[in-house]
Order: structure tokens, then sequence, then C-alpha cells
């Protein structure tokens, strides 16, 4: 195509991720992606024959996801969080730093167990609430909220389910869930653990060594004890059903396993999470009677659209020939040579992600190093190299994942401030140290492998 439609282009991709970043008078981030993706396909810039091998590589991914929001739904309505976070405060028995470390750890699981962006809205309120019932000050909840985030969204690189873009990119690269967690669970987790030490060392002088020993009994004190947040229901103060919950928990982990058992076998992601979901909410059903139209309701089905929005975007960049372009930047750079392909291409996705966010950056960046004729085992390290970029690296800055966007909004809205230059003076020294360890802990694990 001429240079003219490649700036035209790329200036219709640039406005849309502009507002769909912005999100002017709080319009959700489906409409400015909606638009842009409706310009590309009017003007044949990715022809409409596309459509259907786009849908088919974007909506299996985001089911997956789908399925994961509606069983933390299911959690949040039968009062799961709510007893996670009374245990968290139980058990931290005045120590601010028993506190920190299990507030690492449930963000972590979370991300593990559900999905980044879910477990952002799950966490971020349960952990203002804890510290807001232990009288902290505002200053004095920032590593935790701050350390909370980092290490929730960083959790979806180990197990590639986590996260829409990984498992979009996963499909693109043909790579199979075994062997993505086989490559990448040792790297990416020395990567989470440097920066999880790193975010200790930065805040070891900011965590308060003795807060309230603020002890919360069940029988007396939880149906009072409550608090609110995008996953709430008005009927959290309910007695707690713990058959239920021990159910419902063994569900969750058995969806999980299957994830990895049952691919082998031809059964699809999507199938399986909804199949989960599914068992999930007739098991409440069976036990509360509640029906689905919380589920209907609260299930974020925009991001169907949203994902094939995204990738309709950045098919017309490919088309308009920027895949070309880093092709014949990086391409004589990465061919027979591992770790400058883990090395380039995660530095280069750090970047491109905190520019654009990172799901679009992941998709160009897949797509890219699928046209570079690279051999099976440098393409694995370079997207494996791809994805620790668009999940670590991206952390640098609010705006390089929807998932601390997000993080952003609900501070906010909870009269909690903090600003790009507090988040930058802790990331601009966590993010690149772990992203840099972690790209060459992949390289040598990789290497070790094969």
């Amino acid at each position: 195509m001429p240079d003219s439609m490649f700036w035209f282009m790329t200036i219709i991709f640039s406005l849309t991720i502009i507002v769909m970043l912005w999100r002017p008078f709080g319009i959700n981030e489906t409409i400015p992606t909606s638009i842009g993706a409706a310009i590309v396909l009017l003007l044949g810039i990715v022809p409409f024959s596309d459509v259907f091998k786009i849908v088919d590589i974007v909506s299996g991914a985001a089911l997956t996801i789908l399925s994961t929001i509606m069983m933390s739904i299911v959690l949040e309505s039968i009062g799961f969080f709510r007893i996670v976070a009374i245990n968290i405060v139980n058990r931290s028995r005045g120590s601010g730093l028993r506190l920190y470390i299990y507030v690492m750890t449930l963000c972590f699981m979370m991300t593990m167990f559900f999905n980044n962006d879910g477990s952002i809205l799950i966490t971020t309120p349960i952990i203002i609430h804890m510290t807001s019932l232990l009288k902290l000050k505002n200053q004095q909840k920032i590593p935790y909220l701050l350390s909370g985030a980092l290490i929730a969204t960083a959790a979806s690189a180990p197990i590639a389910v986590s996260n829409i873009s990984n498992l979009i990119a996963l499909k693109i690269v043909g790579l199979t869930l075994q062997d993505y967690v086989q490559m990448m669970f040792v790297p990416s987790m020395i990567a989470i653990i440097v920066i999880a030490y790193l975010l200790y060392l930065y805040f070891r002088k900011s965590i308060p060594k003795k807060i309230l020993d603020v002890s919360i009994k069940w029988k007396k004190d939880a149906q009072a004890y409550s608090y609110s947040h995008p996953l709430t229901s008005n009927e959290h103060e309910k007695e707690i059903d713990w058959t239920l919950i021990k159910y419902c928990l063994i569900i969750v982990v058995l969806t999980r396993a299957a994830f990895f058992a049952l691919t082998p076998f031809g059964i699809s992601l999507e199938i399986i999470g909804l199949v989960g979901a599914g068992i999930l909410i007739l098991l409440r059903y069976s036990r509360t009677k509640m029906g689905v139209l919380d589920i209907i309701k609260k299930t974020p089905w925009h991001v169907l659209l949203f994902a094939f929005n995204m990738y309709v975007l950045v098919y017309g960049l490919k088309n308009v020939g920027l895949s070309d372009f880093i092709v014949d930047q990086f391409r004589d750079y990465i061919v027979g040579q591992p770790l400058n392909a883990s090395l380039i291409m995660g530095i280069f996705l750090t970047v491109i992600s905190n520019l654009f966010n990172n799901l679009p950056a992941v998709m160009i960046g897949t797509l890219s190093i699928t046209e570079m004729g690279l051999d099976p085992h440098i393409l694995q390290i370079a997207y494996l190299a791809n994805v620790l970029g668009s999940d670590i690296g991206a952390l640098l800055t609010p705006v390089g994942t929807l998932a601390t966007m997000i993080w952003m909004f609900i501070l906010k809205t909870h009269g909690i401030k903090i600003s790009w230059s507090q988040y930058l003076r802790v990331t601009i020294i966590v993010v690149p140290i772990g992203l840099l360890i972690g790209l060459y802990s992949l390289y040598l694990w990789i290497e070790w492998l094969f």
C-alpha cells in the first residue's frame, strides 16, 4: 500500500488508542475501538474476508477470560472475598510487614486463578477497605496498593490463561498451553520474585511495623463486616455457607487444572472455562436459589467486541506495512541468536506497550515475529519475550495495561491520590531490573530445556 495509507492508518490507530485511554465523559473503551475498526473495515484496509479469521483468533481467548470473570462474580456473591479479607486482617496480628506479605500473595493468587483485570477489580477495594479498617493514613496505604497492583498484573505472565492478550498471541503462534507453561513459568516467576523483593526494599521504611490488631470473629462480627467494590452485590451481608464455598473452590481449582489436562485432547480452553463457570452457577443455584441475572449484568460482555476491534486495528497496521518495517529492523539481529531474540523483542514490546497499551502491542509484536521466517526455537523465545515485555515491561507507566488504568480509576473513586510521578518513582527502578532479569532467565531456561 502507498505511504499515504500507512500514515492514515497510523493516525486512525493513534487517535483510537488516545480516546480509549482518555475515555472522555467516561465512555466505554469499546466505543472508540468500534469506530476505529469500522473505519478500517469500510476503507478496505482490512478486507471483510478476514473478519471470520479474526473472530476465530480472538473469540476463544475472550470467552476464556469471561468465564473466569463469571467465576469471580459467583465467589463474590457467596462472600468468599469477604472471608479472604477478614482472614488477612486476623492473620496479620498487628504486623504491617505480615499484612504486606499477605496482600502481595493475595494479589498474585487472584490473578493466577482468575485474570489480571479481574484481580485488580477485586483486590484493590479489598486492600483499600482493610487498610482503612486498620486506620492507616493514605500515604501508608500506598505500599500495599501499589505493590499489590504491580504483582497482580505481572502475575498474568506465568500461565497464559490469566491474560487475554497472552491467549490471543498463543493462538497466533500455535504454542500449546502446556509448552507455554513449561518454557515460561520459571523465568517469569524469577522476574516476579525480583520485582516483589525490590518493591519490599523500596517500601520497607514506609511499611508500618505495627498496625491495629483487629480481630474479627466470624460468628459475632461476620455479618457486620462488609466492603464495597465493583463486583459486590447488595446481598453480601448474609450467612456464610461454608459448604458452598468449599465446593466452589474445588470447582475453580479443577477448572484451572482441566485447562492443562484436557487441551491436549483437543478440548478448547473456552469450552473448559464456560463449563466450569456453568457448574459453579448451577451449584450456587442449588444452594441459594440465586439465578443468573447478576452474572448477566456484571459480566463485561463487551470484551468480545473490544478484542475483535483491537485485532482489526492491529491487522490494519500489519496490512499497511508496519509488520514489514519491524521485520526489516529486527530480523537480522534475531535470526539464529536466542539471547538477542529475548532481549530485543522484550524491550521493544515494553516500549510500544507503554506508548500504545499492551493489548495492541503484543498483537503487533506477535504478528511481526511470525513473518520473520524464524526457526521454531527462536520464534518461541521471541514470542515469550513479547509476553514478558507486554505483561511486566508494560508496568513502567500507568497506561501500559488496562489493569493499571482500572487500578488508578478505583483509587480515584476512593479518594486516594497516586500521581504519575509517585508511580514512576517506583516502577522506573523495579520494572526494568525485573524485566531484564526475566528476559535473560528466559534465554537461559529455554537453552537449558532444549
